[in-house]
């Protein structure tokens, strides 16, 4: 009898609540949770590296005799297990251990390790490497692909490793469109380039999946019943006559289609997509006025208190002088401040709202809600914007990112809504000049920072971590913090990062805006934060570990004002070619649609629509930096198989991709 795949883990030997706890963190609850929980590469421990042959950055397989091993005492306590074959020594280091291990490590023994090679000072190390012990030299290795999987605190490669080679032996449906047979061979390939092609095939069954999914929800959506706002001339040629600058035309052209869209009774889901720096903000004021001269409200939500008030700040400058009145909501404000803004809510007496996820709460009752405008568009779920959507009969929404793109991206992620793009940025703007500067380099660039500081400016001085880990060799945002205040004592230094309380937070960005401290070292929690027309130097620290998308989206946080501005990116030395590549990328263009497309051929670590933490796109096997080159495929598959009968084989195939791929956890799909 077929295993059901929505059957509980826990049916697998072994599987008990504390196991079943630990693999719900990775979001593992079903066996096809389970099933789809691929690895995220493969080891190849086919061959064995001779440890002369090792370099800095290598996976390597490797072996040799223990020659001691003993306790270190550090940032934490550790041990370091020293091996050789007679040519060259290696240092194991492992930060979690216990005394069993300590044991099992004699001298004379024989071991086998692999992992990541790299240099502590002078002496090439591997960090908690995957291990076996020998009494005796072991036999060549076996030829075979090891699975290493996504992992979370309490379970190891091994234990997964051994739940997933019990799916093995369970009996999977085989009904058309059921992908069960090509992922089992995914958790134990013997080929790769096979392994490559069938995930390619899955990757393409998803996104397939997921654009019917779009498409059918879009259909609905037009079947919906919005408040129709025709146009007016009154408040929005107000607004535009009192601008103290110059709109673009790429701004004319968005602000004209996205008021065509609201003329209409057919609910508004449009994309404004805009480069850093574009002037997104003031489309979405065209659209709020445009609700208001209809006696509609409008809210606008974005994914941070920071950004909420400089909207607040944008808002109240261009539409006060009209008479309109605007709100913020946040979840910071007292007991007593809430009570009399959700008043001024429900009266009608607010027209624009301006808030957090506050705006979700029950007790938010709108007077009358005609448009939504959601910033930052990838930080929110489809669950959150769906909620907004029922303060209202069915609002309008207008959705904003500062995230560029790439077309083929757009066509298919975004198949239910309307798009638009500003592909120009306002005159006047200053260019920010971008240099790549090696870690050594770092008291030159503080010397020239001094400098800058000194003639009345600020700067970001941006770090990948918070605080020293023992695992990654990279300066964190608090010994930054440590050095630039000794470095710098003339200058006020303050510190930002995510761990911090929501109101420390915004107080210490408050400060900085208003010049109180005039160098700002962070995290990059402010890749999307308010705006400081003061700030024209950024430095960031270990810029290889980011993305193109996010050092584009830190660059812009300079830039604003009408001085010269620059970024600074400091790097590793020793930094990977595809490093290199995305450097240059940025140093050589500020196009950020051009840098979105370099990033998906490039592949760095930075995600550039954020998929992996947004509640919108949840995929389990489509990487859309690798697989952006189906999308074509994707939209031609899915309209034939859409327009097929449901009986034909390409309805019953259809209907096995939905089953999969939007099943249960990924319930905001389904239409």
């Amino acid at each position: 009898m077929a295993v059901d795949p929505e059957g509980s883990v826990a049916q697998l030997k072994g599987v008990g609540p504390k196991l079943q706890e630990t693999l719900g963190r990775l979001g593992i609850f079903r066996l096809l949770d389970l099933l789809i929980h691929l690895p995220a590469r493969y080891q190849d421990r086919s061959q064995l590296i001779p440890l002369s042959e090792l370099r800095s950055g290598d996976e390597a397989f490797v072996e040799g005799v223990i020659l001691g091993s003993k306790i270190t005492f550090g940032r934490s306590r550790g041990l370091e297990v020293l091996i050789g074959n007679g040519q060259r020594e290696l240092r194991l280091r492992f930060f979690h251990f216990n005394k069993a291990q300590q044991r099992a490590f004699e001298d004379g023994k024989h071991i086998r390790a692999f992992g990541s090679v790299s240099f502590i000072g002078r002496h090439l190390a591997m960090a908690h490497p995957e291990y076996q012990v020998f009494d005796a030299p072991p036999g060549p290795p076996k030829p075979e692909l090891i699975p290493v999987y996504p992992t979370t605190q309490g379970l190891g490669q091994a234990r997964l490793r051994n739940l997933t080679k019990a799916l093995q032996r369970l009996d999977w449906p085989k009904a058309p469109g059921t992908p069960f047979e090509k992922l089992l061979y995914l958790h134990r390939p013997d080929d790769l380039a096979r392994a490559e092609e069938i995930s390619e095939a899955l990757a393409l069954d998803e996104l397939c999946a997921y654009y019917v999914v779009m498409k059918r929800r879009a259909l609905k959506r037009r079947k919906q019943q919005a408040v129709a706002l025709p146009q007016k001339d009154g408040l929005g040629r107000t607004l535009r006559d009192n601008l103290a600058f110059e709109l673009t035309d790429a701004q004319r052209r968005v602000i004209r289609e996205t008021l065509t869209d609201l003329e209409n009774d057919v609910p508004m889901l449009r994309l404004v997509q805009g480069d850093v720096g574009s002037g997104k903000t003031i489309v979405a004021a065209f659209a709020a006025i445009r609700a208001i001269e209809h006696g509609c409200q409008t809210a606008v939500m974005a994914p941070t208190e920071l950004l909420a008030e400089q909207h607040q700040l944008n808002f109240q400058q261009w539409l006060e002088p009209l008479g309109i009145q605007v709100a913020l909501l946040t979840g910071q404000m007292t007991a007593k401040s809430q009570r009399e803004t959700l008043q001024r809510i429900a009266s009608g007496e607010v027209q624009v709202i301006i808030g957090t996820h506050a705006l979700f709460q029950d007790k938010v009752i709108f007077h009358k809600l005609a448009l939504a405008i959601i910033d930052e568009q990838h930080r929110f779920g489809v669950h959150q914007r769906m909620a907004l959507q029922h303060k209202g009969a069915y609002p309008h929404q207008l959705v904003m990112t500062a995230t560029p793109i790439p077309r083929t991206l757009t066509m298919t992620l975004y198949a239910d809504m309307d798009v638009s793009v500003i592909d120009e940025l306002p005159k006047g703007r200053q260019p920010i000049t971008t240099h790549t500067a090696a870690q050594p380099k770092r008291p030159e660039l503080i010397e020239r920072l001094r400098k800058i500081l000194a003639q009345g400016q600020q700067a970001y001085w941006v770090c990948t971590l918070i605080e020293p880990s023992e695992e990654i060799e990279a300066l964190s945002a608090e010994e930054a913090f440590d050095l630039l205040r000794r470095e710098l004592p003339e200058f006020r230094v303050a510190l930002l990062h995510g761990r911090m309380k929501g109101d420390e937070k915004v107080e210490v960005m408050r400060a900085f805006k208003a010049g109180e401290y005039q160098l700002l070292v962070a995290t990059t929690v402010v890749e999307v934060g308010v705006d400081v027309p003061n700030a024209t130097q950024m430095f960031i620290e270990n810029a290889e570990r980011l993305g193109l998308a996010q050092l584009h989206q830190l660059r812009g946080r300079v830039g604003r004002g009408s001085k010269a501005s620059r970024c600074f990116l400091l790097f590793k030395p020793g930094v990977s070619q595809a490093g290199q590549h995305r450097l240059n990328a940025l140093r050589q263009s500020q196009d950020g649609f051009y840098l979105a497309e370099q990033d998906l051929k490039l592949r760095g670590p930075g995600d550039i629509l954020g998929t992996r933490q947004s509640g919108e796109q949840s995929f389990k096997i489509a990487d859309l930096s690798e697989h952006a080159h189906l999308m074509p495929r994707v939209v031609q598959r899915c309209e034939t198989m859409m327009n097929a009968a449901p009986a034909s084989d390409d309805g019953i195939y259809l209907t096995g991709l939905l089953n999969t791929w939007a099943a249960s956890d990924n319930a905001h799909l389904s239409v």
